[in-house]
């Protein structure tokens, strides 16, 4: 028996398939070959490219501090520093740039390619940078990236695992601080907390954001903290 393929099912796997070639093939075209020569954080890197040294920032994207001359070290910025050697340092990239250049510091803003995934993303998908400095005309993947970064926050990854950390401005360096009748007692120190999204997290006295978390329950145990629903702190 004969098995018969509508001729317009065969047309639309051609044409898809065209059009995906198509795409790769018009962001190739529109990308420049770079080598990452250092990480200097999680959004801003040294690269060679067509014999010259530039610095480079990610467009769209904003990781917390590790290197700002007046700021402290951030959370979740040595995370987003060492996601960005791990995934970057020494590797062949390739960037592209959207319609204005460069920024007031001379540095080359883009959008950085690993093979198939961009890196800007990854970052978000992480859950290790907000969606920021959005100026016209360079916003070609924003509504992109903003669908990403809202998976991010619903499932409390990273930054978005702090409650109020995520500031439209940047990152808040002074989370909202526990209220005195709040504060942990001798038998009882595990700090629950519910976060701007509804997702329950506890807090141990050794996690790295003890200190800045606001508990709104405090439990004496692990066992305790999840039987009302609580999930451990990422950090």
């Amino acid at each position: 028996m004969k098995l018969h393929i509508p001729f317009f099912f065969l047309l639309f796997i051609l044409l898809a398939a065209c059009s995906s070639t198509s795409t790769d093939q018009m962001r190739k075209e529109n990308t420049i070959p770079a080598t990452v020569v250092r990480v200097v954080d999680g959004d801003t890197l040294k690269v060679t490219v067509e014999n010259r040294e530039e610095t480079i920032r990610l467009l769209l994207v904003d990781t917390p501090e590790t290197k700002h001359p007046s700021k402290p070290v951030q959370p979740f910025g040595p995370e987003a520093s060492q996601f960005a050697k791990d995934k970057l340092q020494g590797k062949q990239i390739d960037i592209e740039l959207d319609v204005s250049e460069r920024d007031k510091y001379g540095r080359l803003l883009t959008y950085v390619w690993i093979g198939d995934s961009m890196f800007n993303e990854m970052l978000l998908e992480e859950g290790l940078a907000r969606v920021a400095y959005i100026y016209q005309p360079n916003v070609k993947y924003v509504d992109q990236f903003e669908s990403i970064q809202r998976e991010a926050q619903k499932e409390a990854k990273g930054i978005w695992s702090i409650e109020n950390y995520v500031q439209e401005e940047g990152f808040n360096e002074s989370p909202t601080s526990p209220s005195p009748e709040k504060q942990p007692s001798d038998e009882c120190e595990i700090k629950g907390n519910i976060n701007s999204k509804g997702n329950k997290i506890y807090h141990l006295p050794e996690g790295a954001y003890y200190d800045i978390t606001d508990a709104e329950k405090m439990f004496c145990s692990s066992g305790e903290a999840e039987d009302a629903g609580f999930r451990p702190s990422l950090r």
